[in-house]
């Protein structure tokens, strides 16, 4: 399993917590320093089965400066992967990857559904 993980990230180290506490083995990567690529986005938003929204960090600072919630619904799908593998801060964090399972942002009753 890949853990797309921001070290700042409070939701982020309860994901990662959880993972070791119940003895999930994992490869971390830093979101900020090896961000997803579009190709990456793209796999990941197919297996997930959720729209392209929930990829976004809505409450992140570049998010808003950017003011991303006005302009997203005015851009084509390719424009919002490029943009989003602009900036591994604009990604919704943790992301967990498995080879049949894609999970955005950390619940843990849909993490412990998906992955025990």
């Amino acid at each position: 399993m890949l853990a797309v993980c921001y070290p700042r990230c409070s939701t982020c180290r309860k994901a990662v917590k959880w993972l070791e506490d119940n003895n999930i083995e994992y490869t971390y990567r830093d979101i900020k320093t090896d961000n997803p690529t579009e190709e990456e986005l793209r796999e990941w938003h197919a297996i997930s089965g959720l729209p392209l929204k929930r990829f976004f960090n809505t409450s992140g600072m570049l998010y808003k400066d950017m003011h991303l919630k006005d302009r997203l619904p005015d851009m084509s799908e390719d424009e919002q992967f490029r943009l989003l593998a602009s900036d591994g801060l604009l990604v919704k964090r943790p992301i967990a990857v498995s080879d049949s399972k894609v999970l955005v942002g950390f619940r843990e009753a849909e993490w412990e559904a998906a992955f025990k």
